[in-house]
């Protein structure tokens, strides 16, 4: 159109090697980003331990620490959840890490908007929060599951089947889903606008819409930010609440 060329779709969802083409350790845009998301919160972390006084890297890691006590781990478990802090502020901060990429110049690319860390999180979820049931409840965890005492006996072979597939496969599902096509979503919202913008500055007669469509790219990439947070949030938090469930399956 008007004799310029728009990316295609796969340098949207397709990357190349990034570096180390046809070696083991080879290793795509997704794949650095997902390495990164790790060390960050890591080196975080031992940095804080080193600190004498509390500051700097220190006041960061308590205050992600406090968030997730106070605004995950109580509200969706209670007090005997403190054991699972570490798991819920470790995914919490991988998850966060790995969207904010997104508005990360050179990057731009949130490593969750690609299936693969959604699943792996998910079926790292599902095992924690199933692995809770057994520990707790014993064989009794899925026999409630799949044979619930709560509905009539007529209706429990179909309400168990669907409480079985709840529980084992559309849970964790539907976490990798919604963190997955949230990410996907806006990445290619700031995409097309930042394609626009560039197609605006090229075509003299347009360039006057350009501060609109620059105004709304910014406006997007604030979004964005608050997106990346708020889906590490819900997938903590929803995770919380499926330990919940094996913990206190009456509930």
């Amino acid at each position: 159109m008007f004799g310029l060329e728009y990316p295609s779709i796969d340098n949207l969802v397709g990357w190349p090697t990034y570096f180390g083409d046809g070696a083991f350790w080879s290793m795509n845009k997704i794949g650095l980003i997902s390495l990164l998301a790790m060390l960050i919160p890591t080196a975080f972390f031992l940095v804080a331990k080193k600190e004498m006084v509390p500051r700097g890297a220190q006041n960061l890691v308590e205050g992600a620490v406090e968030f997730i006590d106070s605004q995950v781990v109580l509200p969706a478990i209670g007090p005997e959840g403190r054991r699972y802090t570490p798991l819920l502020l470790s995914i919490f901060l991988f998850v966060f890490f790995g969207n904010i990429f997104e508005v990360i110049p050179t990057f731009h690319m949130p490593a969750n908007a690609r299936m693969a860390n959604p699943i792996i999180l998910a079926v790292i979820a599902a095992a924690t929060y199933i692995g809770v049931g057994f520990k707790y409840h014993g064989f009794a965890y899925l026999k409630d599951t799949i044979w619930p005492g709560f509905v009539p006996v007529a209706l429990r072979p179909l309400v168990g089947l669907i409480e079985f597939l709840t529980v084992f496969l559309i849970r964790p599902f539907a976490l990798a889903v919604r963190l997955c096509a949230n990410m996907l979503a806006g990445h290619l919202l700031l995409v097309t606008f930042g394609v626009l913008c560039i197609t605006l500055w090229q075509l003299s007669a347009l360039v006057v819409i350009l501060p609109f469509s620059f105004a709304m790219l910014v406006l997007l990439t604030g979004f964005e930010i608050f997106v990346s947070f708020l889906q590490a949030f819900v997938f903590a938090l929803l995770t919380a609440v499926f330990i919940d469930s094996s913990l206190n399956p009456a509930h």
